[in-house]
């Protein structure tokens, strides 16, 4: 028996090919969701056949992972190392990221989507988005701790609830900008959530509330 073997196709086309089929089910699962966005549609946009699609990714649970991961390295792709930086700079990343969004609805949208539908249990990417936001809300309080101890700040009790807070209302604003862009200024409206919350927590004042 011969032990001949054909010959795989070449990497960078690999690479390429699957990029495509990333950006399709970014698309797809961006406007339909992941339940309701088809394997036979994504494998049309790109025209390949359905199991084309799975000789690439295996199955469409790990189609999705890979678009999730696939989103995350656009956000990294311009900093050293590939990875978001620390202290204040963390921050400005953020800002940046926001206006950045603000030019990428599809991205945004794959996003919103399918953050939203992870609550549901049984959901493919809950895992996925549990140990992102702790991950983020961790790199974010170490960028907190890191700008008290420069700044001599010793109050850090607020770190956390400002962790939380900037995930979250860049996310929201995510949302409504998505629903009605002409009345959110994504960027400008992230940027000054932001700067209010590192303020309220490197220089926290009496509520306006009470």
């Amino acid at each position: 028996m011969s032990t001949t073997r054909r010959q795989p196709r070449s990497r960078p086309e690999t690479l390429a090919r699957r990029r495509e089929i990333l950006q399709a089910a970014m698309e797809i699962f961006g406007s339909k969701g992941y339940k309701n966005g088809p394997l036979a549609e994504i494998a049309e946009q790109v025209d390949m056949t359905h199991a084309g699609v799975l000789h690439h990714f295996g199955s469409k649970d790990a189609l999705l992972l890979e678009v999730l991961t696939y989103r995350d390295e656009t956000d990294v792709q311009d900093l050293i190392d590939q990875h978001i930086p620390g202290g204040i700079e963390l921050f400005r990343h953020l800002v940046r990221t926001a206006f950045a969004n603000a030019q990428r609805a599809g991205i945004v949208q794959a996003y919103a989507v399918l953050s939203g539908e992870s609550v549901t249990d049984g959901h493919p990417a809950r895992a996925y988005f549990e140990n992102r936001y702790r991950q983020l809300r961790a790199d974010v309080a170490a960028a907190f701790a890191e700008v008290c101890a420069e700044r001599g700040v010793t109050e850090t009790a607020l770190i956390a609830h400002g962790s939380a807070s900037i995930l979250a209302v860049m996310d929201g604003l995510q949302v409504q900008w998505l629903l009605d862009p002409t009345a959110v200024d994504l960027g400008a409206a992230s940027e000054f959530a932001i700067e209010a919350i590192v303020s309220a927590v490197l220089a926290p004042r009496p509520s306006p509330l009470a």
